[in-house]
């Protein structure tokens, strides 16, 4: 059974913390191995200059792989964050930004995942990720 969008939305709202909520964080599209989020721009996460801020998009990379995570096991397990590395390559303004979380590895205690983070209005790569997860539950 494939899990739908806003099934995955559900997980979303319901097993993270508040600050990531205010992130505005929604699900875009989901697949057999992956997940697709939107995080809206605002203000609010950017940096002086009006680059969105790189704290932002890290907690978007690890929450993705969550969901990712999440979907292709069918349901939400507690997992924690082992290791995430981030590579920024260029600066988004004004613009949302869509991350796409692929799992490369998923097995019953780890789960390996490779993010790219887009700039929707240009398409361009503003910066890459890959998560290393162990699963809890």
């Amino acid at each position: 059974m494939t899990m739908s969008s806003a099934e995955a939305d559900k997980i979303l709202s319901a097993n993270f913390a508040p600050w990531v909520l205010d992130l505005g964080l929604s699900v875009e599209t989901v697949g057999e191995d992956r997940a697709v989020l939107r995080l809206p721009w605002s203000d609010r996460l950017s940096r002086e200059g009006g680059g969105l801020s790189g704290q932002a998009l890290m907690a978007a990379a690890d929450t993705a792989t969550v969901i990712a995570v999440s979907v292709a096991r069918g349901g939400f397990v507690p997992m924690t964050t082992v290791q995430q590395s981030t590579s920024f390559q260029r600066a988004v303004t004004g613009s949302d930004v869509l991350i796409e979380a692929v799992l490369g590895r998923l097995g019953r205690r780890m789960a390996f995942a490779d993010i790219t983070m887009r700039d929707e209005r240009s398409g361009s790569v503003a910066a890459r990720a890959s998560t290393v997860y162990a699963l809890l539950g």
